[in-house]
C-alpha cells in the first residue's frame, strides 16, 4: 500500500512541508543505523476528541534509548511531548500512528558518530489494522522463526534502534515467503522472544504468560498495558522463560504492540492454537483495551493526551450534564 501525503513533517523544531522533508544521502543513520524511534497511536475517543496512546511513556523510553546509544536530545521531553500534539493538529487528524525519529546526520562518515549532529524528525500518517481488520477476530497464521532475536551484551534489545529491525525484516520476509502473517523469534537460549514487531502473550489454563525483558524482548508500551489491564481484570500475568514447545500446548496466544495492538493467533507452525479462533481471555482483554483507548471506559491510568484539551474540558462538561 503505497504512502499517502501528509501535510507537515516535524523535522528539528520547524514544521516542513511533507516534499521538503530530506536527509542528506550521507546521513550517518542511513549508512550505520544510528537511529532510535516510537510508534504511537493517536485515537479518537468518546469524550476527548483525538488522544494520543501513553505519550508519556513513549517519550521516556525514546529518550531511554538514545542515552544507551549516548546520543543527546537536543530539545527537553516536555518540548518533544509537545510536539507530537502539534504534529497531530498541524495535520488535522483524528486518528493516527506517530513515528518520531532521533538520527545521527550529516556530517562524517564513520563509525564514530560522535561530529555528526542529533537530528529529531516525527511524523504521523493514518494507518489501519497492521496484521489486517479480520486479524483483530479470527487470528494470523504464524511460524517460529529460524532467525533468533539478539544475544544478550550485542545490540541492546531494550532499545528501540532502527539497526534492530533488520533482524525484525528477515523473520518478517520469512514468515511471508512461507505464507504465514507473521513469525515468532527465540532468544539466543532458544526460549520464545517475541514477533517481528509485537510482544506474545500465551494463555493456558487460565493464566497469562508472557516472556521477560532478559528474553531479548522489547520493554513494549502495549506489552506494559496488557499486563495493567489484565492483572486488574483479575488474571494471573507472568513474566517467565517460556520454552518453544509450550507455544504447541496453549490455549490462546495474542500478539500486542503500538501497531498490531491486540491481535489473536490462530495457528503456529500450522498447529491449532486452541480452537482456532480468538479465546475468551483474548477477547475479554482485547474488548477492555479497545474501549480504554476508544475512550469509552474513563481514563483511570492516565494514558490520554488529548490534542485539543478545551475540546476535551467541554465534552466531559456536557458528559457531567446529561448525566444529571
Amino acid at each position: 500500500m503505497p504512502f499517502e501525503e501528509v501535510k507537515k513533517i516535524w523535522m528539528n523544531g520547524q514544521f516542513v512541508d511533507f516534499a521538503d522533508a530530506k536527509i542528506h544521502v550521507l546521513t550517518h543513520a542511513l549508512h550505520y543505523g544510528s537511529g532510535l524511534f516510537e510508534g504511537i497511536r493517536c485515537y479518537v475517543t468518546k469524550n476527548q476528541g483525538p488522544a494520543i496512546f501513553r505519550l508519556n511513556e513513549h517519550t521516556r523510553r525514546l529518550y531511554d534509548s538514545c542515552r544507551i546509544y549516548r546520543m543527546d536530545v537536543p530539545f527537553s521531553q516536555e518540548e518533544f511531548r509537545a510536539a507530537c500534539v502539534e504534529v497531530v493538529a498541524a495535520n488535522e487528524f483524528e486518528d493516527c500512528y506517530l513515528r518520531p525519529l532521533v538520527y545521527r546526520g550529516f556530517h562524517s562518515l564513520g563509525v564514530y558518530p560522535a561530529s555528526c549532529p542529533v537530528d529529531v524528525t516525527i511524523a504521523a500518517w493514518q494507518w489501519g489494522k497492521y496484521l489486517g481488520v479480520e486479524a483483530i477476530e479470527h487470528g494470523v497464521d504464524v511460524r517460529v522463526s529460524s532467525w533468533n532475536r539478539m544475544a544478550p551484551n550485542t545490540f541492546p534489545a531494550l532499545a528501540k534502534a532502527t539497526a534492530n529491525y533488520m533482524n525484525s525484516i528477515l523473520i518478517r520476509m520469512e514468515a511471508a515467503a512461507d505464507g504465514y502473517a507473521e513469525g515468532i523469534a527465540l532468544d539466543v537460549n532458544g526460549y520464545v522472544s517475541e514477533g517481528s514487531g509485537e510482544n506474545i502473550f500465551l494463555v493456558r489454563d487460565g493464566k497469562i504468560y508472557t516472556p521477560p525483558l532478559g528474553a531479548s524482548v522489547l520493554a513494549g508500551i502495549t506489552r506494559d498495558s496488557i499486563i495493567r489491564i489484565g492483572r486488574d481484570l483479575g488474571y494471573e500475568v507472568i513474566e517467565t522463560l517460556i520454552p518453544r514447545e509450550m507455544l504447541y500446548i496453549v490455549d490462546e496466544v495474542f500478539f500486542t504492540g503500538t501497531a498490531a495492538e491486540v491481535t489473536p493467533v490462530r495457528t503456529i507452525d500450522r498447529v491449532t492454537v486452541g480452537n482456532g479462533r480468538r479465546g475468551p481471555i483474548t477477547e475479554h482483554i482485547q474488548r477492555e483495551y479497545f474501549a480504554y483507548i476508544g475512550g469509552e471506559v474513563p481514563d483511570r491510568y492516565g494514558w490520554l493526551t488529548p490534542v485539543y484539551p478545551e475540546r476535551a474540558a467541554a465534552a466531559r462538561k456536557l458528559a457531567a450534564v446529561a448525566a444529571g
